[in-house]
């Protein structure tokens, strides 16, 4: 038999567990699968007044957990493009021929400096208001 339980939010198997908490409710194989499928997709798990187990929406993210990934976003292109800097000024400093052409290491720069200005900008920190990456960037190798 199978169990879902309001205070642990969790589920129970009878031939599994010794212990299954006070106010758990019986629940059937689809409905279990049904709510795990609807988790996977994004929703969230909740119980109803009787403590039966219901598919929800949950809530959007807070705006300071918004900001947060939104500057962990920034801060991780920022720390990817610093090999593509590195390696360019290191063949200038060497004398070799570069990688990048002059306007395309203008073009990086622009984008860095763009990265590190986004969090004073209007949009931030919306995904869409993101600074887009000149193209030729994807196609540099390590």
């Amino acid at each position: 038999m199978l169990y879902y339980a309001r205070t642990t939010g969790g589920f129970y198997d009878d031939e599994v567990h010794q212990s299954i908490p006070a106010d758990a409710v019986k629940i059937t194989q689809d409905q279990r699968a049904a709510l795990l499928i609807g988790e996977a997709a994004g929703r969230k798990i909740s119980s109803d007044t009787k403590g039966f187990p219901v598919l929800v929406n949950r809530e959007p993210p807070s705006d300071e957990i918004l900001i947060a990934q939104a500057r962990q976003w920034r801060d991780t292109e920022i720390d990817s493009l610093n090999w593509l800097r590195e390696r360019h000024r290191d063949e200038l400093d060497a004398g070799r021929t570069t990688t990048l052409t002059a306007a395309q290491f203008g073009e990086l720069i622009d984008y860095i400096q763009q990265l590190r200005d986004w969090p004073a900008s209007g949009g931030f920190p919306k995904m869409d208001a993101r600074p887009a990456a000149p193209a030729w960037i994807a196609e540099q190798t390590r």
